[in-house]
């Protein structure tokens, strides 16, 4: 039998101790990380929609939310496809949007599937989707909005920030819009004082004249505080659908600023500068009819399309 002196049983103790104290460290290191994995992961939120509570899982990625893309990209967020009628998207959001693929608008479950959603918000018009609330339920967890989210945009954003962690992001993006009405109202006053705008929409050969509070309508009067013209006070408030109105009407429009919403080269606008009666409204005579050659912002709800037309305004009537 071996027997080790004195000096070397003292050698392997010391490199004994050392593979202790070793694997010590290495034991607290890894409890570290994962606590420090576990402070810097999402947790599930839970929320009230139109269907009942619905759980959000954890940093979800994969995100469908048609026609309320708009929400999603004011808090940094792109959606996994965007909502589309045939190839008719939301031009306005393309900058951001163009390399996000198409996915029709009532959500064929088929379509919903091909992009593997880790979670869906609809409106809270049920019946306008393919399949049903419980269809869509199986491929990711649903959340349908009630009419107050759907129709304020304001309040999408408050949820959808609630919903993926992005509250305080929601908070800085509302006041800044806020403070970007405040500054465009003061120059839009000093600029055109107490004069009326209207807007119009040329699709094809007709003409859709705004009322006060339909998508852009809402930003121009009630926000940055413009005059109304009489006629467009007349129409009341807005319906679902878009009503034409007849060139003669147009004829009683005494809008000081009128801004015509039309894609370049639609026949409308060729119809409007060939007509007697439209060059004679006050607008025409005064040569303040501007043409905007992106309807889409205009003809939609939203902080990014409601920034754009502030911008359009203020570019056009801000000398």
């Amino acid at each position: 039998m071996r027997f080790f002196s004195k000096k070397q049983l003292l050698l392997v103790c010391s490199l004994a101790f050392l593979l202790i104290v070793i694997s010590a460290c290495g034991n607290d290191s890894n409890d570290t990380s994962s606590e420090n994995s576990d402070e810097t992961k999402g947790s599930e939120v839970t929320i009230e929609g139109k269907k009942g509570e619905v759980t959000i899982p954890a940093d979800v990625e994969r995100i469908i939310a048609p026609y309320h893309e708009d929400a999603l990209l004011a808090l940094g967020v792109t959606p996994v496809a965007k909502w589309s009628i045939g190839k008719s998207v939301q031009d306005y959001l393309e900058p951001q949007l163009k390399d996000v693929p198409r996915i029709e608008w009532n959500l064929p479950q088929e379509q919903v599937l091909e992009h593997n959603p880790d979670l869906l918000v609809l409106g809270s018009d049920l019946a306008s989707y393919e399949g049903s609330y419980e269809d869509y339920q199986k491929i990711a967890p649903t959340y349908v909005m009630p009419e107050d989210v759907s129709n304020n945009w304001r309040k999408q954003i408050e949820v959808f920030g609630k919903m993926l962690g992005k509250e305080d992001k929601a908070d800085e993006v509302l006041a800044a819009y806020e403070e970007k009405v405040a500054k465009a109202k003061e120059k839009l006053s000093n600029s055109i004082g107490d004069e009326s705008i209207a807007m119009i929409w040329v699709a094809g050969d007709q003409f859709y004249l705004l009322e006060k509070d339909r998508h852009s309508a809402e930003v121009v009067y009630s926000e940055l505080g413009i005059n109304v013209p009489p006629f467009v006070e007349s129409l009341g408030k807005s319906k679902v659908a878009w009503n034409p109105i007849s060139m003669e009407k147009l004829s009683e429009l005494k809008a000081d600023h009128v801004f015509l919403l039309a894609l370049e080269g639609e026949q409308g606008l060729e119809t409007l500068e060939k007509s007697a009666v439209w060059q004679s409204i006050p607008a025409a005579e005064k040569d303040q009819v501007y043409v905007m050659n992106d309807p889409s912002f205009w003809t939609n709800k939203g902080l990014i399309a409601s920034q754009k037309t502030i911008d359009a305004l203020v570019d056009t009537l801000v000398k």
